[in-house]
């Protein structure tokens, strides 16, 4: 579904953001959309993982904050994205992507436990097929939004920017 811009729009003066030229708002949810893009961006790139996370950069969250942003207000934690095909994932290939993308993560999450440091995270055996899983996810949904998969992950201040301004 895209929603159209009017010219004749209440909000006069200001334009919609865009992500990569493409409207942030194209789909109804896309604010929930943007946190669970933010969330497999970190955890599909290995780079940024050990530079970011484990080297303790500030602006980024940790890896727990990404799993909670994944699934805090979508609750993808408790049943499948496929409910939300047309209002944050554009098909059922992103929302089945996604879905294996949380399932493997949140297994991780629950043997190591929510406040384990990054290492047990990036240590465990199943950590490499989390991060394909959400490279798989986060390359779908970045394409779909006219994206760089490659580009790197946005600090959280600037999400925050990101959807309070459009």
């Amino acid at each position: 579904m895209t929603v159209q811009r009017s010219e004749n729009s209440s909000r006069r003066g200001r334009r919609s953001s865009t992500m990569g030229g493409m409207p942030l708002n194209d789909m109804p949810w896309w604010r929930w959309r943007s946190n669970v893009r933010s969330a497999l961006h970190m955890l599909a790139d290995p780079a940024f993982q050990r530079d970011v996370w484990l080297a303790g950069i500030d602006g980024y969250g940790d890896v727990t904050d990404a799993v909670y942003r994944l699934v805090e207000d979508t609750w993808l934690d408790s049943w499948s994205a496929e409910k939300y095909v047309g209002t944050i994932f554009r098909d059922s290939q992103e929302a089945a992507l996604v879905d294996t993308a949380v399932l493997r993560v949140l297994r991780i999450m629950h043997q190591v436990g929510p406040d384990a440091p990054v290492s047990a995270y990036l240590d465990h055996h199943g950590w490499p097929e989390a991060v394909r899983a959400a490279r798989d996810a986060h390359v779908r949904l970045a394409g779909s939004d006219g994206e760089d998969p490659d580009a790197p992950p946005r600090t959280l201040e600037v999400l925050r920017i990101l959807t309070r301004s459009a």
